[in-house]
């Protein structure tokens, strides 16, 4: 079993935010915005890293996913308004913030709320060095049939599998378990490659390790029981993300 966190107020709670935008004008505008305003406005308020990623791989693209970790549910709750009282902030987000009907910086908004493992609280932002820049996150969620076997897939992560998922070279950058989003149960987990090859040799070691295969084949911990759909995207950090 792996260790356990104990004291449950060091796990950090995730609001993971989809920007659906039309390309050209309005992306580049609204990137503008989480750059120069946004970005350095929730960094005053103590929140980072924040990771800004665009669709390398995935649906409805040109989507901005953005990772925001919180201490505490009070801090996610209290973020517009205390947004709303930094003068820098409105200043210069004010071409988005106070953008017409007729004008809209994004299409539409779609959020999810998430506390983090137990074994794994704090997100962790990947250095790759030389390579950094060619850095390729893969963002994967797993759906479960009942809440049951939801709890019962983080079990098998909090009791062993994400060991197994460091040593074969899957790095991990969050695992949150959903609370507040849409296709519930659900969790959803962010790992890091420093590129598209080290990828596909992560996950063939990680399907050959025998631990990971006497885990996944034990009673009550096999995918027919727990998972019943996964999905994954791909998805590549912007110049000013902090993870």
């Amino acid at each position: 079993m792996g260790a356990q966190t104990t004291d449950r107020q060091e796990r950090e709670y995730y609001e993971l935010r989809l920007y659906h935008l039309y390309r050209g004008r309005q992306q580049t505008r609204f990137e503008a915005y989480l750059r120069e305003a946004w970005l350095p406005a929730m960094n005053r308020l103590g929140i980072s890293p924040i990771g800004i990623f665009n669709v390398s791989v995935g649906p409805e693209n040109p989507t901005i996913y953005v990772l925001i970790p919180h201490q505490s549910i009070e801090s996610c709750a209290s973020v517009w308004t205390r947004l709303s009282a930094d003068a820098e902030f409105q200043q210069k987000g004010a071409d988005v913030l106070n953008t017409p009907s007729t004008d809209p910086a994004i299409v539409r908004m779609a959020s999810s709320l998430m506390v983090s493992f137990e074994t794994f609280p704090r997100v962790k932002a990947p250095n790759f060095g030389e390579k950094q820049k060619g850095r390729i996150f893969e963002l994967r969620t797993y759906e479960s049939h009942s809440m049951k076997a939801h709890r019962k897939k983080i079990e098998m992560f909090n009791s062993g599998e994400i060991p197994i998922f460091i040593r074969a070279g899957l790095l991990p950058v969050f695992f949150g378990d959903t609370l507040i989003g849409p296709n519930q149960p659900q969790l959803t987990y962010m790992i890091a490659f420093d590129s598209m090859e080290a990828h596909d040799k992560g996950w063939a070691t990680f399907g050959g390790d025998p631990e990971w295969k006497k885990m996944s084949s034990t009673p009550g911990y096999t995918d027919g029981e727990i998972v019943c759909n996964i999905s994954n995207a791909f998805l590549r950090p912007t110049s000013y993300s902090q993870i």
